[in-house]
C-alpha cells in the first residue's frame, strides 16, 4: 500500500507525464509549420567565434549608451535642471560690425560664417569675402 505522500507523489509524476506529452505534441506542431530550427536548442549552433562576436557587440553598445547618457546630463542652474548639452554652445547672436541683436534664423548663416547679420553683409561682405575673410572690417577707418 501506499503512503499519503507517495500517492500524491504519484499523481504529479502522472500529471507531469502528461504535461511532457503535451509539451511534445506543442513543438512537433511548432516544427511542422516553422520548421525544424524553431525548436531546436539556441546553443546547437553556437560557436566560440559568435560568441566573441555578440561579446563585441555587446561592448560597443554599452558604449554608445554611456556617450548618449552623458549628452542627456542635467546640471541644476539657479534650481533648476537644464541639460549639459545646452550649456556648453555659446550662442553670440550680436553682430560684431552694427552691434545689432538678431533673433533671425536666416542670419544663422552669416553669424556662422562672417560673424556679421544679412544686412551687414549685404552692405559690406557681399562680392568681397576674400577682403572680409583676410580681416577688413568697416570700422577700421577705411570704409571704400
Amino acid at each position: 500500500m501506499l503512503s499519503f505522500l507517495q500517492h500524491g507523489r504519484l499523481i504529479r509524476v502522472l500529471k507531469m507525464a502528461k504535461e511532457w506529452d503535451k509539451i511534445a505534441k506543442i513543438e512537433q506542431a511548432i516544427s511542422q509549420k516553422y520548421g525544424s530550427e524553431a525548436v531546436q536548442n539556441p546553443k546547437s549552433n553556437w560557436s566560440d567565434l559568435k560568441e566573441q562576436e555578440y561579446l563585441d557587440q555587446i561592448k560597443k553598445l554599452t558604449q554608445k549608451e554611456y556617450a548618449l547618457s552623458d549628452k542627456d546630463e542635467k546640471v541644476q542652474l539657479n534650481g533648476i535642471l537644464i541639460p549639459k548639452k545646452l550649456l556648453n554652445k555659446e550662442s553670440n547672436r550680436t553682430c560684431s560690425t552694427c552691434s545689432a541683436y538678431s533673433f533671425e534664423i536666416y542670419d544663422d548663416l552669416y553669424m556662422n560664417k562672417f560673424d556679421c547679420c544679412r544686412k551687414c553683409y549685404i552692405k559690406w561682405v557681399e562680392d568681397r569675402e576674400e577682403r572680409w575673410l583676410s580681416g577688413w572690417r568697416p570700422n577700421n577707418g577705411n570704409d571704400t
